[in-house]
């Protein structure tokens, strides 16, 4: 009776184990096919991987857009099919134990910007897997954020 036991974890573990890889796959590729779409200044692939309630924050302390405001803030840059690239590495997805929600976090690199972050929620709508949030950062290394946020204090006092 024991062995059957645990034959059926083990059995159960190794479906979760494929349930969970075949959900990474998945939110990878949104993600991978958000930045594509960036990148191609697909406007409408862009913006339908997004949630209708999604946010996006970006660098300056100014950009919380949600997607309405994004949009608005994208349209002439897509419509001139100019969009940015960022080229994402170093992903971690981790997805809540309703199976419903993920969140992640990825390194950028990008031409303009160079070293970013991304980090982001994702939620499973009856289309597939949707971004909530994402938030675009530029990582800064501590020896150099103290000049950083003075230089910031003095650029807020104008």
């Amino acid at each position: 009776m024991l062995q059957r036991c645990n034959c059926l974890i083990l059995a159960m573990l190794l479906q979760f184990s494929a349930y969970a890889s075949d959900t990474q796959n998945l939110i990878t590729s949104v993600l991978d096919s958000f930045h594509q779409a960036a990148s191609d200044a697909d406007q409408k692939q862009y913006f339908d991987l997004l949630t209708d309630n999604a946010v996006f924050i970006g660098t300056d302390a100014s950009e919380r857009w949600d997607k309405k405001a994004f949009k608005a803030f994208a349209k002439p840059y897509f419509d001139k099919g100019q969009g940015w690239t960022y080229v994402p590495y170093n992903r971690h997805i981790t997805l809540a134990d309703s199976g419903d929600l993920a969140w992640f976090d990825e390194m950028l690199d990008s031409q303009s910007y160079g070293e970013c972050r991304g980090t982001g929620v994702l939620v499973l709508t009856k289309n597939g897997w949707k971004i909530s949030q994402y938030h675009l950062t530029i990582p800064v290394p501590n020896a150099l954020a103290k000049d950083l946020v003075q230089q910031i204090k003095q650029l807020s006092k104008k």
